[in-house]
């Protein structure tokens, strides 16, 4: 049995049953491979980090899950490059195209930006580009008591043709150490010419031994709570969901009803403190993406 299938199986099996299970069940990553960090964020996600000894050194997995069960799985290597993802439901697995023209870069990030510049292809047959940049801002932020740096991005993706299949800008975080992006604050395109405001950012961060640790039930963000706006006589409500570069974004998908642009819209509280804020980073119960 492959990584993948084992990654799959497992993930599905979860997903059949949960009505069953309820809250409490967990993930095990698969065999050969150790969970290191377990974390908590906005949008109603939890993603689970791993490392496999089969692996290069350096490379990285980790899987997601809403409230239906685990509907993204991705790798990445020591440089953060987007390796391998898989989507879920149907299940399309995209992977990086070989000799890209400007590799995505973490130690250059390190240093104070990096651009990229590389193909991905889907088994589908679908190819695409990617072209932007990461820069720290020179802002640290403590999140559940965990240092992050945080940055800024700019990201296209254009189908081969140069139609803009994705677009986004806004901030992130990045460990050193751990040599992860976590998802911020974002602005999304959404087809029209304006951009819509997705937050993914982490709230909680477990690790092994902890209460949590592996624990497959998303709980921030998970009650939706809507709110308009008007836009050209219409209103326009939107789903801060669970999108990241890593993944296309579902909140972005518009369904008219008559006069009306629906999408689900979750409260946009601050989460995060200034460096040095420890506890006040954590969000009140109930309140409120990445490589």
């Amino acid at each position: 049995m492959t990584l993948l299938t084992k990654i799959l199986a497992g993930g599905l099996a979860l997903a059949a049953a949960a009505p069953a299970l309820g809250s409490g069940r967990t993930f095990t990553p698969p065999e050969g491979c150790t969970a290191f960090l377990t974390v908590q964020s906005r949008g109603c996600r939890v993603s689970h980090h791993y490392r496999c000894e089969q692996d290069p050194a350096g490379d990285q997995w980790r899987v997601d899950f809403d409230q239906d069960g685990l509907f993204f799985s991705s790798h990445i290597d020591h440089e953060a490059q987007w390796v391998e993802s898989y989507e879920m439901f149907p299940t399309v697995r995209q992977t990086l195209d070989p000799n890209p023209a400007d590799p995505a870069s973490f130690t250059e990030l390190l240093t104070g930006a990096d651009s990229y510049d590389f193909g991905l292809t889907r088994d589908t047959g679908e190819r695409s580009r990617v072209t932007g940049y990461d820069r720290l801002t020179g802002q640290s932020f403590t999140i559940d008591g965990v240092v992050l740096q945080e940055t800024e991005f700019e990201f296209t993706e254009t189908s081969i043709g140069g139609t803009v299949l994705r677009q986004a800008h806004g901030r992130e975080y990045i460990h050193p150490e751990w040599r992860l992006f976590f998802a911020g604050p974002t602005q999304w395109a959404d087809g029209t010419g304006g951009f819509l405001p997705v937050d993914g950012s982490p709230v909680q961060f477990v690790f092994p031994g902890e209460p949590g640790f592996l624990v497959t039930e998303p709980i921030f963000d998970c009650d939706a709570i809507l709110s308009q706006a008007p836009e050209d006589g219409q209103f326009l409500k939107v789903r801060h969901d669970r999108c990241d570069r890593r993944r296309p974004c579902p909140a972005l998908r518009l369904v008219r009803l008559g006069r009306k642009v629906l999408l689900r819209h979750l409260r946009l509280d601050p989460l995060v403190s200034p460096d040095g804020a420890g506890d006040a980073a954590r969000p009140l119960p109930g309140g409120g993406a990445a490589r």
